[in-house]
Protein backbone atom coordinates (compact mmCIF):
# COMPACT_ATOMS: atom_id res chain seq x y z
CA UNK A 1 0.00 0.00 0.00
CA UNK A 2 1.68 2.99 -1.48
CA UNK A 3 0.78 6.55 0.18
CA UNK A 4 1.24 9.91 -1.50
CA UNK A 5 2.85 12.41 0.23
CA UNK A 6 -0.76 13.78 1.09
CA UNK A 7 -0.96 10.68 3.62
CA UNK A 8 -3.78 8.79 2.23
CA UNK A 9 -4.17 6.23 -0.16
CA UNK A 10 -6.48 6.52 -3.27
CA UNK A 11 -8.38 3.65 -1.59
CA UNK A 12 -8.96 5.80 1.68
CA UNK A 13 -9.92 8.69 -0.34
CA UNK A 14 -12.24 6.87 -2.64
CA UNK A 15 -13.74 5.12 0.37
CA UNK A 16 -14.63 8.23 2.00
CA UNK A 17 -16.02 9.87 -0.94
CA UNK A 18 -18.06 7.11 -1.02
CA UNK A 19 -19.37 6.85 2.18
CA UNK A 20 -20.40 10.29 2.56
CA UNK A 21 -21.96 10.32 -0.80
CA UNK A 22 -24.03 7.69 0.23
CA UNK A 23 -24.97 8.81 3.45
CA UNK A 24 -25.64 12.15 2.31
CA UNK A 25 -27.89 11.14 -0.35
CA UNK A 26 -29.89 8.70 2.13
CA UNK A 27 -30.32 11.38 4.73
CA UNK A 28 -31.51 13.94 1.89
CA UNK A 29 -34.03 11.66 0.78
CA UNK A 30 -35.65 11.54 4.55
CA UNK A 31 -34.76 15.18 4.44
CA UNK A 32 -36.60 16.30 1.52
CA UNK A 33 -39.79 14.03 1.97
CA UNK A 34 -40.28 15.58 5.78
CA UNK A 35 -39.24 19.23 4.31
CA UNK A 36 -41.76 18.65 1.93
CA UNK A 37 -44.64 17.50 3.99
CA UNK A 38 -43.99 20.23 6.34
CA UNK A 39 -44.49 23.21 4.09
CA UNK A 40 -46.78 21.20 1.78
CA UNK A 41 -49.51 23.30 3.63
CA UNK A 42 -48.50 26.64 2.31
CA UNK A 43 -48.34 25.79 -0.84
CA UNK A 44 -44.46 26.59 -0.61
CA UNK A 45 -41.86 24.16 -2.07
CA UNK A 46 -38.07 23.70 -0.84
CA UNK A 47 -36.61 26.48 -2.41
CA UNK A 48 -39.32 29.07 -1.58
CA UNK A 49 -39.35 28.09 2.02
CA UNK A 50 -35.39 28.46 2.39
CA UNK A 51 -35.40 31.78 0.34
CA UNK A 52 -37.77 33.04 2.89
CA UNK A 53 -35.87 31.17 5.91
CA UNK A 54 -32.61 33.10 4.96
CA UNK A 55 -34.28 36.41 4.26
CA UNK A 56 -35.55 36.46 7.36
CA UNK A 57 -32.02 35.56 8.94
CA UNK A 58 -30.77 37.97 7.18
CA UNK A 59 -32.93 40.51 7.74
CA UNK A 60 -33.01 41.32 3.97
CA UNK A 61 -30.94 39.81 1.10
CA UNK A 62 -28.76 40.15 -2.60
CA UNK A 63 -30.45 37.79 -5.03
CA UNK A 64 -26.32 36.42 -4.90
CA UNK A 65 -26.40 35.99 -1.13
CA UNK A 66 -29.98 34.02 -1.14
CA UNK A 67 -28.17 31.87 -3.91
CA UNK A 68 -25.07 31.22 -1.73
CA UNK A 69 -26.13 30.62 2.00
CA UNK A 70 -29.32 28.51 0.01
CA UNK A 71 -26.85 26.78 -1.83
CA UNK A 72 -28.39 27.21 -5.29
CA UNK A 73 -27.99 28.74 -8.38
CA UNK A 74 -28.47 32.83 -8.79
CA UNK A 75 -31.30 32.24 -11.33
CA UNK A 76 -32.81 29.52 -9.10
CA UNK A 77 -32.61 31.86 -6.28
CA UNK A 78 -34.28 34.90 -8.30
CA UNK A 79 -36.72 32.98 -10.34
CA UNK A 80 -38.35 31.48 -6.65
CA UNK A 81 -38.20 35.01 -5.16
CA UNK A 82 -40.19 36.83 -7.76
CA UNK A 83 -42.93 33.67 -7.17
CA UNK A 84 -42.52 34.44 -3.84
CA UNK A 85 -43.00 38.42 -4.95
CA UNK A 86 -45.85 37.57 -7.08
CA UNK A 87 -47.76 35.80 -4.19
CA UNK A 88 -46.73 38.89 -1.68
CA UNK A 89 -44.17 37.82 0.73
CA UNK A 90 -41.08 39.32 -0.67
CA UNK A 91 -40.38 42.84 -2.06
CA UNK A 92 -37.74 43.39 -4.33
CA UNK A 93 -35.34 46.58 -4.33
CA UNK A 94 -32.35 48.43 -5.65
CA UNK A 95 -30.11 49.99 -3.21
CA UNK A 96 -28.77 53.83 -4.01
CA UNK A 97 -25.16 52.80 -3.67
CA UNK A 98 -25.46 49.43 -5.31
CA UNK A 99 -27.79 49.30 -8.52
CA UNK A 100 -26.14 46.12 -9.34
CA UNK A 101 -27.83 44.13 -7.35
CA UNK A 102 -31.16 42.98 -6.56
CA UNK A 103 -32.00 42.81 -3.09
CA UNK A 104 -35.46 40.78 -1.28
CA UNK A 105 -37.10 41.74 2.16
CA UNK A 106 -39.58 39.77 3.85
CA UNK A 107 -43.07 41.65 3.88
CA UNK A 108 -45.52 40.95 6.63
CA UNK A 109 -47.16 38.63 5.03
CA UNK A 110 -44.05 36.67 4.31
CA UNK A 111 -43.00 36.80 8.12
CA UNK A 112 -46.50 35.73 8.57
CA UNK A 113 -46.36 33.24 6.78
CA UNK A 114 -42.91 31.88 7.70
CA UNK A 115 -43.85 32.24 11.62
CA UNK A 116 -46.37 30.11 10.93
CA UNK A 117 -44.39 27.32 9.56
CA UNK A 118 -42.20 27.26 12.75
CA UNK A 119 -45.24 27.33 14.96
CA UNK A 120 -46.25 24.35 12.72
CA UNK A 121 -43.34 22.12 13.29
CA UNK A 122 -43.88 18.73 14.62
CA UNK A 123 -40.50 16.90 15.56
CA UNK A 124 -42.90 13.55 15.61
CA UNK A 125 -43.43 13.95 11.99
CA UNK A 126 -39.68 14.33 11.12
CA UNK A 127 -37.78 11.29 10.25
CA UNK A 128 -34.05 12.54 10.69
CA UNK A 129 -35.40 14.00 14.36
CA UNK A 130 -36.45 10.57 15.03
CA UNK A 131 -33.19 8.79 13.97
CA UNK A 132 -31.42 10.93 16.52
CA UNK A 133 -33.61 10.85 19.33
CA UNK A 134 -31.96 7.69 20.71
CA UNK A 135 -28.25 9.34 20.62
CA UNK A 136 -29.70 11.93 22.61
CA UNK A 137 -31.43 9.89 25.01
CA UNK A 138 -28.35 8.30 25.57
CA UNK A 139 -26.20 10.86 25.36
CA UNK A 140 -28.70 13.75 27.04
CA UNK A 141 -27.98 15.62 24.00
CA UNK A 142 -28.29 15.88 19.91
CA UNK A 143 -25.50 15.46 18.10
CA UNK A 144 -23.60 18.38 17.50
CA UNK A 145 -22.33 17.02 14.13
CA UNK A 146 -18.90 18.60 14.21
CA UNK A 147 -17.03 16.73 11.85
CA UNK A 148 -19.53 17.50 9.21
CA UNK A 149 -19.71 21.51 9.95
CA UNK A 150 -15.79 21.14 9.65
CA UNK A 151 -16.37 19.41 5.88
CA UNK A 152 -18.77 22.74 5.26
CA UNK A 153 -16.81 25.09 6.18
CA UNK A 154 -13.98 23.95 4.00
CA UNK A 155 -16.14 23.78 1.02
CA UNK A 156 -18.24 26.79 1.21
CA UNK A 157 -16.56 29.35 3.90
CA UNK A 158 -16.65 30.82 6.76
CA UNK A 159 -18.94 33.33 5.80
CA UNK A 160 -21.44 30.35 5.07
CA UNK A 161 -21.16 29.30 8.68
CA UNK A 162 -21.36 32.12 9.87
CA UNK A 163 -25.13 32.98 8.49
CA UNK A 164 -25.69 29.13 9.26
CA UNK A 165 -24.96 29.88 13.08
CA UNK A 166 -26.65 33.24 13.20
CA UNK A 167 -29.86 31.94 11.63
CA UNK A 168 -29.72 28.85 14.96
CA UNK A 169 -28.83 31.78 17.67
CA UNK A 170 -31.49 33.95 15.84
CA UNK A 171 -34.50 31.00 16.81
CA UNK A 172 -32.81 30.45 20.02
CA UNK A 173 -32.71 33.93 20.97
CA UNK A 174 -35.91 35.17 19.43
CA UNK A 175 -38.05 32.53 20.34
CA UNK A 176 -40.18 30.78 22.96
CA UNK A 177 -41.77 27.25 23.57
CA UNK A 178 -45.29 27.80 24.17
CA UNK A 179 -47.69 24.93 24.78
CA UNK A 180 -45.47 22.90 22.85
CA UNK A 181 -45.35 25.13 19.59
CA UNK A 182 -42.77 27.16 18.91
CA UNK A 183 -43.46 31.16 19.25
CA UNK A 184 -41.59 34.31 18.23
CA UNK A 185 -41.15 35.99 21.67
CA UNK A 186 -43.09 38.83 21.75
CA UNK A 187 -40.96 40.84 24.12
CA UNK A 188 -38.09 40.84 21.89
CA UNK A 189 -40.92 41.39 18.89
CA UNK A 190 -41.93 45.11 21.33
CA UNK A 191 -38.37 45.73 21.61
CA UNK A 192 -37.41 45.64 18.51
CA UNK A 193 -40.10 47.93 16.90
CA UNK A 194 -39.35 50.50 20.19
Amino acid sequence: MKRNEKDYTIKEALLFSQRIAQLSKALWKSIEKDWQQWIKPYDLNINEHHILWIAYHLKGASISEIAKFGVMHVSTAFNFSKKLEERGYLVFSKKENDKRNTYIQLTEKGEETLLALLEDYDPSRNAVFKGALPLQQLYGKFPEIIEMMSIIRNIYGDDFMEIFERSFQNIEEEFIEDNGKLKKNEQIENKAEA
